[in-house]
């Protein structure tokens, strides 16, 4: 194999259409387009979606669920992950020294996921039913 012999295969390329240049070249006078329309004007064309006036598809069919602009600032806590912490007075600021929460968090919740067995009082942290009943079956508290 030679440089100089390398070709793309048997039909892989078509040449360029040169529109409007005269009867001879089959695509003179209307360049293709056809005779009147919308596609046949310049400019002539719609967006995305647009149905020739008809209520389109994405207007006619009903909108279900939405995408929450703060789920990314709330954050869980399991009640394994109080149970390993090295404080007693638990608050936001104390969950993300400890790594358990990135910095952008901004409210907290605790699952009742794990066991607890340790006295915790948390602070400004909310708490599942679960979660409320293990910490203060141990001898937690929670101030909210």
């Amino acid at each position: 194999m030679f440089l100089n012999t390398i070709a793309p295969a048997a039909g892989a390329t078509a040449n360029r259409r040169r529109v409007g240049r005269g009867i001879g070249s089959g695509f003179g006078k209307t360049a293709g387009r056809g005779h009147k329309g919308q596609k046949s004007r310049s400019g002539g064309f719609h967006r995305l979606g647009f149905e020739g006036g008809q209520m389109p598809m994405h207007r006619r069919l009903p909108k279900r669920g939405f995408t929450s602009v703060t789920r990314a600032f709330v954050g869980e806590v399991t009640l394994a992950d109080l149970q390993s912490l090295p404080v007693d007075d638990i608050d936001l600021q104390a969950l993300k020294q400890a790594g358990l929460l990135g910095q952008l968090i901004t409210s907290v919740k605790v699952i009742a996921t794990g066991e607890i067995s340790r006295k915790v009082s948390l602070k400004g942290i909310a708490a599942t039913k679960g979660a409320r009943a293990a910490i203060e079956a141990a001898g937690g508290s929670i101030a909210e």
